[in-house]
């Protein structure tokens, strides 16, 4: 993973040094603001192959920078840092467009395996794009696993990082049950919560984008088991 690009925005200038030291060390090119403001330039005229947000930053704050980046590249990927670590916040997140999050403080071994992650996930998908296995279908739904978007009837559908995420498991998964437990443990990385309702309002959102407007409904609750889509 030499020369990889990664953009830090964050204030706090001991974090920032000690993020920024740990990743050089291991082979990182590197640049760095200390606001929002300057993060959205460097962002939006520069390549990177992941991005670091703080949340509470001046002039524009992570989540909000976050959803401008997404609105101009879809691909990169971003990794929310901060010390705001509730499961709302979390999803406030990655409905912003985060594809990871992770909660201060932590220990640098922890996001360097987090970064090396997500951008294997990143090189895997161009591996797919090459071989021309990118493309997901069910019935009049297509997935495109390389650019992450989503069309059905041929019209494009416009999902969050959470929701398409969502949307490829229960493709790749067709006519299988998937439990609210395997869920949770795949998409959110937590252990089911039964007092919470984050999969059936994620599962409400889908709906909404994929099924509405359409007369053969993919998406189906099985009561007391879990979801299922379907392609006939």
């Amino acid at each position: 993973m030499e020369n990889l690009k990664i953009l830090i925005v964050e204030d706090e200038a001991g974090v920032l040094q000690f993020i920024k030291q740990g990743l050089e060390e291991n082979n990182f090119q590197v640049d760095f603001a200390y606001d929002g403001e300057c993060g959205k330039k460097l962002a939006f005229t520069k390549n990177y192959d992941l991005i670091i947000l703080d949340i509470i930053i001046p002039k524009i704050n992570g989540l909000e920078l976050c959803k401008l980046i997404r609105e101009k590249n879809d691909t990169v990927k971003i990794l929310m840092l901060t010390a705001l670590g509730t499961l709302n916040d979390k999803l406030e997140g990655f409905e912003a467009g985060a594809d990871d999050y992770l909660v201060k403080p932590f220990d640098f071994p922890e996001l360097l395996a987090r970064i090396k992650s997500l951008i294997k996930r990143s090189i895997h998908a161009d591996d797919e794009f090459h071989n021309s296995h990118h493309i997901l279908k069910v019935a009049d739904l297509e997935l495109n696993t390389n650019n992450k978007r989503v069309k059905r009837n041929g019209i494009e559908i416009k999902l969050t990082a959470k929701e398409y995420a969502l949307l490829e498991l229960m493709v790749i998964n067709k006519n299988r049950v998937l439990s609210k437990a395997e869920i949770a443990e795949k998409i959110w990385d937590i252990t089911f919560d039964s007092g919470t309702n984050v999969i059936e309002v994620y599962m409400n959102f889908l709906r909404n984008k994929i099924d509405k407007d359409h007369q053969t409904k993919l998406l189906h609750t099985m009561v007391g088991m879990g979801y299922i889509l379907k392609d006939d």
